[in-house]
């Protein structure tokens, strides 16, 4: 069974409503790697990555710091 992207989904939503800042604030909290994943496939399809860097480096750097062995979120 598979989960539904519900933080990704609701992510792009903000970014589509065209609030930007907050999406940023809650690409920093992301839950985990697989969520920011998630987001930036979303994004990829709907074409929002490719028109906006700041959010093509943030999902990236967030994916890179939960990678991190000590900044994994505890479950």
């Amino acid at each position: 069974m598979s989960r539904t992207p519900v933080w990704a989904t609701k992510v792009a939503t903000l970014i589509q409503g065209g609030n930007q800042q907050a999406a940023l604030a809650q690409i920093k909290v992301a839950p985990s790697v697989k969520d920011v994943e998630q987001l930036r496939a979303l994004l990829t399809t709907k074409g929002l990555l490719a028109r906006n860097p700041v959010l093509d480096t943030a999902t990236q750097d967030q994916i890179n710091a939960l990678l991190g062995s000590r900044l994994h979120r505890s479950p």
